[in-house]
């Protein structure tokens, strides 16, 4: 490469991780808000949530004062990676591998989601990072076992489409889940995506969209890369019925979901 041509791809560069910056790429999408009769409630989980979080809050606050006084929240971003929030909790938790913390801010967000109505909106913050940043075991499955099996998918070589198709089918919330329990609710979900292809199902394991991925692919997964399985795991891949959420599901229905930055 000519020496000459670096100054170039330098400049390129950071503006394109400029154009990326939550400040910068997710206000417009908070111009046309529907009015709601209920809560605003902002839900989400990744490594820029956090940002995405404060984004709103500003837009809000200068913009929509009417929806910046309902505003409520809470996002879940990795350690050292909080930003002042004035309406929107914040807590921060392990990456790359999920801990306690996480989970138990996991199962205060379902809670919250599982008060929501048909007179409430819900944004969703989505960035990469949000797998392991929102992690609630499917029943049976421990958090020290969830632990184990994500260590080794991590090492294994695996593509992020496949270690994301196990965690969906092992997760309380990923997969659309999350969706499911914020129904009847209006749904918007705003996504940052750090996976080739920008798949939405795919960006942190997809917890409010629709997911064409399934229980059979995930154990084809575990069994191309000969992973030691935890009898939880085993168990339930080979046992559960309840898939994830499907293309078409009512639970989708008053939902949308916008890539906002790549």
């Amino acid at each position: 490469m000519p020496m000459q041509a670096l100054p170039l791809l330098n400049q390129l560069f950071r503006v394109a991780v400029a154009r990326a910056q939550p400040s910068v790429c997710l206000p417009p999408h908070l111009h046309d808000l529907p009015e709601v009769p209920g809560r605003l409630v902002v839900l989400g989980a990744g490594k820029a949530s956090a940002a995405m979080a404060q984004a709103v809050e500003t837009t809000l606050q200068r913009e929509r004062p009417d929806l910046f006084s309902r505003l409520e929240g809470l996002v879940l971003t990795r350690y050292g990676y909080q930003v002042p929030c004035e309406r929107i909790e914040i807590v921060e938790a392990s990456h790359p591998v999920p801990d306690q913390r996480g989970l138990e801010a996991t199962q205060r967000m379902l809670q919250v989601a599982q008060t929501l109505g048909e007179a409430d909106l819900v944004l969703c913050l989505i960035s990469g990072g949000g797998s392991a940043l929102l992690t609630l075991p499917a029943p049976g499955i421990s958090l020290d076992d969830k632990q184990m099996l994500n260590r080794q998918l991590l090492h294994s070589g695996a593509t992020i489409h496949e270690m994301n198709c196990v965690r969906k089918h092992l997760s309380a919330v990923k997969g659309g889940r999350l969706a499911q329990a914020i129904f009847p609710a209006q749904l918007r979900t705003l996504a940052i995506s750090d996976v080739p292809g920008d798949d939405l199902s795919v960006i942190a394991s997809g917890p409010t969209v629709a997911d064409e991925s399934t229980f059979e692919e995930a154990r084809q997964v575990l069994a191309r890369y000969a992973l030691t399985v935890p009898k939880s795991v085993q168990w339930h891949l080979e046992s559960a019925s309840n898939e994830t959420l499907k293309p078409g599901a009512r639970e989708l229905r008053d939902t949308e979901a916008h890539l906002i930055a790549t």
